[in-house]
């Protein structure tokens, strides 16, 4: 009997101690033993370069998104960068096996199956992340049902129309399609239609928010056939209180700037010049800034782009109605300067008893006229007819083309011809501010309703 025990303990004890030298291996054969009439009878005269059904009809394959992150959307580039959880499903009647149960494999695995070749069209660049290994999964139901499922960040195009840019819409896709298999081969389907794509109304972006998607199925259609192509429809609204606040607002206050120059007296040329110089340079600056992050080379005439137009527009026009005020104000100086000199050249005359008249008809010569001389000398007088009479003849053909161009360039004087100068400003302090109303009235109609 104690033989007997002592046998059975020294059994027990060397089981035991394998068991704790090597677990590894001892739980390995115990797994293998269990997946023997799975995996290794499955994968036995599988021959994962032929697709399931074959000569018997297309492989249905559904997907199914996870939206993990949009990192980021570039206009210049017209691309945006994503990160996403992308899952198939097909079934392979090659693995089936008995049970109600699923069968989870490791990832790197994947080489012993047939598996899609599905592919983004637009991508520009992508990637597989491999850490800590790469990021696969592999399930494997009893019917034959294989879940494929892996994670990948790609930037893919997306053509925009940035003609009104920030308050602009913009709709982007992501296209999945098969490289090799045609219609004939494989089909592509959402597996649940618009709800097979998560994770893009929990998007929080910077400069937009989602506003809608939807997904369809399409058929790409190359030289080669027509091949599967699922497609995922998102609109993207621009948060436009950024650029309000960092691009409209500044603008406003320069053109506002721009206005303090009416209430300025026009002698104050230093001051007037320094206030209109400024706020064209400061609103060429804010120009040149606002396009540092949009393409340099486009055809759009962006909505940004005609604001700041208007508001440079306004300011170079504060810096003309100075200019123009300042012509007219010195103008009107000398007109008075001439008539008060003329006016003291007058007083000055009477009171020496003559007054200096100055003919331009001849040249250095002149004739004095006494105040108490009655009549000119008969000799003068034949003198200047003669004279008259004879430059009479000469011009009379001249003087008629003259007259008339002399009277249409009175008439287009007097258009422009400004009493009171000062008027100017007075008229620029209602005229501005009410043309710029007007217009922001239009440019917020059109790009926000229209």
């Amino acid at each position: 009997m104690s033989g007997r025990l002592h046998a059975l303990l020294l059994f027990l004890s060397v089981t035991l101690g394998r068991a704790c030298m090597y677990p590894g291996h001892y739980w390995a054969e115990s797994n293998d033993s269990q997946l023997l009439p799975t995996i290794q009878k499955l994968m036995k005269g599988y021959n994962r370069y032929l697709r399931p059904n074959f000569n018997e009809g297309p492989v249905e394959i559904g997907m199914s998104l996870d939206i993990a992150s949009i990192d980021a959307i570039s206009e210049i580039n017209m691309d945006y960068t994503a990160t996403i959880f992308l899952r198939q499903r097909w079934r392979d009647s090659r693995l089936v096996f008995p049970g109600n149960e699923s069968i989870s494999v490791d990832g790197r695995l994947v080489s012993l199956l047939w598996i899609p070749d599905t592919f983004i069209p637009d991508s520009k660049r992508s990637f597989l992340h491999d850490v800590t290994v790469e990021n696969r999964l592999i399930r494997i139901f009893s019917n034959g049902t294989v879940l494929y499922a892996l994670r990948i960040t790609a930037t893919i195009a997306c053509n925009m129309d940035l003609t009104k840019y920030p308050m602009d819409r913009q709709v982007c896709t992501l296209q999945l399609e098969s490289w090799g298999y045609n219609l004939q081969d494989v089909v592509f389907y959402w597996t649940r239609g618009n709800d097979s794509v998560k994770g893009l109304d929990t998007l929080r972006l910077a400069q937009y928010s989602v506003e809608s998607y939807h997904t369809s199925v399409s058929q790409a259609v190359y030289e080669t056939g027509q091949y599967p192509k699922l497609v995922l429809h998102f609109a993207l609204r621009r948060n436009v209180l950024f650029f309000i606040l960092e691009t409209y607002v500044p603008s406003v206050l320069l053109v506002v700037l721009s206005w303090v120059s009416f209430w300025i007296s026009q002698s104050s040329v230093p001051a007037r010049t320094c206030i209109g110089v400024t706020t064209v340079l400061t609103m060429t600056t804010l120009m040149m800034g606002a396009r540092t992050s949009l393409p340099n080379a486009n055809c759009f005439i962006k909505a940004i782009d005609v604001y700041l137009g208007i508001c440079f527009t306004f300011i170079f026009g504060a810096l003309l109605e100075y200019a123009c005020a300042h012509y007219y104000t010195m103008q009107h100086h000398t007109i008075e300067d001439l008539y008060r000199e003329l006016l003291r050249e007058f007083n000055e005359s009477n009171g020496n008893g003559s007054i200096p008249v100055v003919t331009s008809t001849q040249p250095k010569q002149s004739v004095e006229i006494g105040s108490t001389a009655e009549e000119p000398t008969d000799q003068a007088e034949n003198s200047d007819d003669k004279t008259n009479v004879g430059s009479k003849e000469s011009k009379s053909g001249q003087e008629c083309d003259l007259s008339s161009v002399k009277n249409a360039s009175r008439r287009v004087a007097a258009v422009f011809k400004v009493e009171n100068p000062h008027n100017i400003d007075c008229h620029a302090r209602t005229i501005f501010p009410m043309a710029f109303l007007f217009v922001n009235i239009l440019y917020w109609l059109y790009y926000l309703f229209l």
